[in-house]
C-alpha cells in the first residue's frame, strides 16, 4: 500500500510528535515539548488516517473512557500540569490504542536486532503479558 503525500506528511507529523514527547519526559516533563509533541502527534493522526476516520475512531462508545482521559490530560497538559496530564494521557493511550499493542509486537519481533532481543526467555514472557494474546504467525 502507498501512502500519499498528504499521509506521508502525516506519518512524519506522528513521528515528531512521539519524539517531541518523549524528549519532554526527558527533559523533566517539560511542559512546551509535551504540548508541541500533542499537537504534532494529533495532527499527524489526523493526517494519516482522514477527518472521518478519526473522528470514529476517538467517538466509538467502546472507547469513550480512553477517548475522554487522553484528551484531558491533553488539556492538563497545556494547562501546565505536565506530571498529571502525561499520567491520564498515558492511561487514555493504553486504553485507546491497546489493540493495537499484538500487532506492533509482532512487527518488533521481526527486526533483525530487537526480535532476537524480544524473544529472549524472560524478556518474551513480560512482552507477551504486555501485548495480550499471542498472534497466531
Amino acid at each position: 500500500m502507498w501512502l500519499s503525500d498528504t499521509q506521508k506528511i502525516g506519518v512524519g507529523l506522528t513521528v515528531g510528535g512521539i519524539f517531541f514527547m518523549l524528549l519532554g519526559m526527558a527533559m523533566f516533563f517539560d511542559g512546551g515539548l509535551l504540548a508541541i509533541g500533542n499537537i504534532l502527534f494529533l495532527v499527524g493522526l489526523f493526517l494519516v488516517i482522514g477527518a472521518q476516520k478519526t473522528y470514529s475512531f476517538f467517538a466509538r462508545t467502546e472507547k469513550i473512557r480512553g477517548t475522554i482521559c487522553f484528551f484531558g490530560g491533553i488539556i492538563l497538559v497545556f494547562l501546565k500540569w505536565p506530571v498529571v496530564g502525561m499520567a491520564i494521557e498515558f492511561f487514555g493511550f493504553i486504553n485507546l490504542f491497546g489493540d493495537f499493542f499484538p500487532t506492533v509486537v509482532s512487527f518488533l519481533r521481526r527486526l533483525p536486532l530487537i526480535g532476537p532481543l524480544l524473544s529472549l526467555p524472560g524478556i518474551s514472557k513480560v512482552v507477551d503479558r504486555l501485548a495480550g494474546t499471542k498472534l497466531p504467525v
